[in-house]
């Protein structure tokens, strides 16, 4: 399935960290926080700073959720990303 981002949105496909803390405690999914790095895989028409293939880091709670073909992915606009890492 391929997805096209409209606008200034961004497509970022990302991994979650690990369940379980160094201490060997569980975090349930409802307590986990959001990844804050990722890798561009698709950018909207207006978005300017990013090119597809780069890795960025963006805000904690920035971005909505999404499921395609059994694979996380989150759209965050353009102005939610803080940087590309190199």
């Amino acid at each position: 399935m391929k997805f096209r981002p409209l606008k200034d949105r961004v497509f970022v496909s990302y991994s979650e960290e690990g369940e379980k803390t160094a201490g060997g405690i569980y975090i349930p999914d409802s307590a986990k926080e959001k990844p804050q790095k990722g890798k561009v895989e698709a950018i909207g028409s207006e978005v300017k700073d990013v090119k597809v293939g780069n890795t960025i880091l963006f805000d904690k709670y920035s971005g909505s959720k999404v499921n395609m073909d059994g694979t996380d992915y989150l759209i965050v606009k353009e102005e939610d990303i803080l940087g590309i890492v190199e």
